[in-house]
């Protein structure tokens, strides 16, 4: 007997677009091949001219401020040797440059943050509730944390390449590093995958009768700068690829791709109000009006929004958009405007219903949701209590396909006064897209 299909909950229910939009910063965005399997380029945007492989070079260089995103496995296809992620710098003019490092933290799954079980939804005020790199990283990140491995300035001299980054993934590891940098000229980038470089050195001991034992011993050490120049001019794109893209409006044929490129776009800032209005009128008791995050393109909720950044450059075998929007901030402000004659109290939640493309007037969950992990990160919440006190609440989620949640925070708003409340986060890199947030007033029985 076959397994029985799961019970879905359809709630009626106003979808909107998401007001606001992506800011026009540039990320450099390295997220394929995901599973790395042997050395090469992951991604340059170094110029095509004396190198190896030319197509393995997008020639696009970046100035001001960026951000950068990497996001890859590690999984030797012979030797069990282990990597080094090299991200590497270019300074094309013949004037020093300087590369600031605003933030940056970079995440091992296995030795930092390894995945663990945890409740849906858990409360985190101090940042040590997370499962996995993506989780950890999206919580520091939103706390503003810094590891000091990154300089906070990094000095290019003229016509010159230097190291940003020489981090080990170890065999089955997956690393994530996300930087907020800003230079005062244009630079290049390259991001490249080197196994650690193992040398036979000559070793002496002293035996028990005294004597001195000459011998060999192999050491491994971390790849130089040289060998990561030479991989740089010399070297192929990883191989094997992910799969290409294959748009299409059905989502069972649809292959969105991973992204390795340039996306444009680090922040979506917005104040959520009703159109043409400074505030957002609540519902009526028992209602919602839910808004769509990261959404793509079959999954709108019938709102025609696709969130997903555009790509500045890419490769051709890799994603058309920055699909999934991984450390983009959303930079949320609610002023929810209470226009009855009665007290409400309206509830913020975070939730991840049933992909849909095609109904704004409703939103389908699973009764009892699949085991798989459509979003696991921290969201930050800042509402007035009843007091007027402004509250901020850091919130832990861990969401599966089509399920609901608990609110972030339920606001008492007088009648005829507003009540403001701010939600931010960073989607996290291991995230499956779409989710909602939902502004729900509370019928009377539910007070």
């Amino acid at each position: 007997m076959g397994r029985s299909p799961a019970a879905i909950v359809t709630e009626p229910q106003e979808v909107r677009p998401l007001p606001g939009s992506l800011n026009e910063i540039p990320v450099f965005n390295s997220n394929s091949p995901e599973v790395i399997a042997q050395e090469g380029i992951l991604l340059s945007t170094f110029p095509k001219a004396g190198k190896s492989q030319a197509i393995a070079h997008l020639e696009t260089p970046l100035e001001g401020r960026f951000d950068i995103f990497t996001h890859h496995i590690s999984r030797p296809a012979t030797e069990q040797r282990t990597l080094y992620q090299g991200l590497l710098v270019n300074n094309p003019t013949g004037s020093p440059r300087t590369l600031k490092i605003l933030q940056g933290i970079s995440y091992l799954n296995s030795k930092d943050a390894p995945f663990r079980e945890l409740l849906p939804f858990v409360e985190d005020p101090q940042g040590h509730v997370y499962s996995g790199p993506g989780s950890r990283l999206v919580s520091d990140t939103l706390r503003g944390k810094s590891q000091t491995q990154f300089p906070e300035i990094l000095r290019i001299p003229p016509y010159s390449t230097v190291v940003l980054v020489n981090l080990p993934i170890p065999v089955s590891g997956a690393r994530s590093t996300y930087l907020q940098v800003e230079t005062d000229g244009s630079v290049y980038l390259a991001n490249l995958a080197k196994y650690e470089v193992r040398e036979e050195i000559a070793t002496s001991s002293i035996s028990n009768n005294g004597s001195i034992v000459e011998g060999k011993a192999v050491r491994s050490r971390p790849p130089s700068l040289n060998e990561w120049r030479s991989l740089l001019t010399q070297g192929q794109l990883v191989e094997p690829r992910d799969l290409p893209p294959v748009p299409s409006k059905d989502p069972g044929r649809i292959i969105y791709g991973r992204v390795a490129g340039i996306s444009v776009g680090s922040q979506w800032e917005a104040t959520v109000t009703d159109p043409d209005a400074e505030s957002l009128a609540i519902p009526a008791p028992g209602e919602a009006i839910s808004f769509p995050i990261s959404t793509t393109s079959t999954g709108t909720f019938g709102t025609d929004q696709v969130q997903s950044a555009p790509m500045l450059t890419r490769y051709p075998d890799t994603a058309l958009q920055g699909h999934g929007n991984y450390l983009v901030h959303y930079k949320l402000t609610f002023p929810l405007e209470n226009t009855s004659d009665e007290y409400q109290w309206t509830s913020l939640t975070f939730q991840t219903p049933i992909k849909d493309d095609l109904h704004s007037d409703r939103l389908s969950f699973f009764e009892s949701p699949p085991n798989r992990v459509f979003y696991r990160g921290t969201v930050r919440i800042n509402y007035p209590n009843e007091y007027r006190r402004q509250i901020t609440r850091y919130v832990h989620l861990v969401q599966h396909r089509g399920q609901r949640s608990e609110p972030l925070a339920t606001l008492e708003i007088p009648p005829g006064t507003s009540r403001t409340a701010e939600i931010d986060f960073f989607y996290p890199p291991d995230a499956t897209p779409p989710q909602v947030i939902t502004v729900r007033t509370l019928a009377p029985e539910e007070r």
